[in-house]
């Protein structure tokens, strides 16, 4: 039988035959002691089926097919593709892995029971926000300065829309920086770890899409008051009349800034926007 979760991160390198290319956001992870860590986050997860997004030459790959019953990669790049069905090919005869090749933000992804992945940096936020409605735990690698934004507690200088936003579907809590230096080629950022663990907000909100839309809108204008900025972005949040939720909300929120608010206040207040303020978007 095949062992898993030992191979050398450089020889999977060099088997693959391609250099990183970091135009297309190519670092890879190449500390054995990093890569030996990341399953340990996720022990207390349920690895039927893993999810890997950005498979690269394998040596996360390579990590989680000792840990997990099976493991489906998406891979962009052709060749590492390619270098994946070969490297792991007893794990592809049994069933055990499965490479879909193409851009993780537009192939239709399988049914999973996690998602532990180095992220490509480039399109990490798109790439989340498209994990996290599913519901499932994850350990994702991100730029350090993202994670803490991913991460951050209301009224901090890191709290912002991407923690609001996380907040919604799960909690999230950074486990572990990791330098440069972990990686070939090296990024020009220090990266972080984020573990997620799934559950209901404590609040409600009566469409997702809208509440989305309206954290997005008010957060471009964060350093005014709600008033304005509720006011000011009614192009992007949809609302046909704002006037009517400032005029309806309560004046503490409407003085208050963006970065001050906790999550149940921006469902309080989409929720009224919902109510009073003609959106343009119907139920989810």
């Amino acid at each position: 039988m095949t062992e898993y979760g030992n191979r050398d991160p450089d020889a999977l390198v060099r088997r693959a035959g391609k250099r990183a290319d970091t135009r297309q956001d190519q670092h890879f992870l190449v500390d054995d002691r990093v890569l030996d860590r990341i399953p340990t986050y996720a022990e207390e997860m349920d690895l039927t089926h893993v999810l890997e997004i950005g498979g690269g030459p394998g040596a996360l790959t390579d990590r989680l097919l000792a840990v997990a019953d099976r493991v489906t990669v998406v891979e962009r790049d052709p060749e590492f593709a390619a270098h994946l069905r070969t490297e792991f090919a007893d794990a592809v005869a049994a069933d055990r892995l499965t490479v879909i090749e193409g851009d993780a933000l537009a192939v239709d992804l399988p049914e999973f029971t996690a998602s532990v992945s180095n992220l490509p940096y480039g399109a990490s936020s798109e790439i989340a926000f498209r994990l996290l409605p599913a519901g499932k735990p994850m350990v994702l690698m991100f730029q350090q300065e993202f994670a803490e934004r991913m991460t951050a507690d209301p009224a901090t200088d890191d709290y912002g829309r991407l923690s609001v936003t996380a907040g919604h579907y799960a909690d999230a809590e950074l486990v572990e920086t990791v330098p440069k230096g972990a990686f070939d080629p090296q990024p020009r950022v220090t990266s972080a770890l984020v573990r997620t663990t799934p559950r209901e907000p404590d609040y409600a909100v009566p469409s997702d899409a809208f509440f989305m839309d309206f954290l997005k809108a008010v957060f471009t204008q964060r350093r005014k008051t709600m008033r304005n900025a509720v006011r000011n972005t009614a192009h992007i949040s949809g609302l046909g009349d704002p006037d009517a939720v400032v005029e309806a909300a309560d004046e503490d929120l409407m003085s208050a800034r963006a970065g001050k608010l906790a999550p149940a206040d921006f469902a309080d207040l989409a929720t009224l926007a919902y109510e009073v303020g003609e959106p343009e978007h119907g139920d989810d």
